[in-house]
């Protein structure tokens, strides 16, 4: 079920960071206490491979996030404690050393149940042991949230294991977002920063209007 236009689930989570911090983060309140954006990207395991490619490319767009008044977070099932190990690992080595964004460690899998992002192919109940028992991974999916500042999600996507994102399209939905915040026009296929918005009129018709 889609989530934009709804608000983020209110609720803590462990997290990790490059220090060895572990605390709560609540990506609700991260955004709505302080008045910014947030970017919460889904992995599906430490110490694996696209994974890294993707946590590296965030860090080095998080000066252009930050710019952006947006807060990036990323998210995997793994413990804090194995979080920790893969922060502490070398890039050589398969690892993130250098990564200062905190990464959510939900262990118990609550938030990624509740958003519907894990790998989890059927659910069953075995009478003999009286366990539930899951087909499937049960690692989340490549999912990706943008977050305002009142706590609504405006953007969610979800890719295949396999299939790596693309930072750039994030900062472009971000500044597209910020601009229909701050001018009320609306952004045609392909909007860039500096490109000419659209702003519909009384009878629903479509006009370019220039941003310059």
């Amino acid at each position: 079920m889609a989530l934009v236009g709804k608000k983020f689930p209110n609720f803590n989570v462990d997290a990790m960071n490059e220090m060895g911090d572990t605390f709560k983060i609540n990506v609700y309140e991260e955004a709505v206490n302080n008045g910014k954006k947030v970017l919460l990207f889904w992995y599906p395991k430490d110490f694996t491979f696209v994974c890294p490619t993707e946590i590296r490319a965030f860090q080095d767009a998080l000066g252009e996030f930050e710019k952006r008044n947006t807060v990036v977070i990323g998210a995997s099932v793994d413990t804090a404690e194995v979080h920790f190990a893969w922060l502490n690992t070398s890039k050589d080595n398969g690892g993130i050393e250098g990564v200062t964004f905190p990464l959510l460690a939900d262990t118990n899998r609550n938030l990624s149940s509740q958003l519907g992002i894990l790998d989890v192919v059927s659910e069953s109940f075995d009478e003999e042991t009286g366990n539930v028992m899951i087909e499937g991974s049960y690692v989340t999916y490549r999912a990706t949230y943008l977050i305002d500042e009142e706590g609504k999600i405006f953007h969610e996507s979800v890719n295949d294991m396999p299939l790596g994102r693309n930072v750039a399209e994030y900062l472009r939905l971000i500044d597209a977002y910020t601009h229909v915040q701050e001018k009320g026009e609306v952004c045609p296929a392909n909007w860039e920063e500096g490109k000419d918005a659209m702003k519909a009129d009384r009878d629903g018709v479509a006009s370019y209007l220039s941003t310059h």
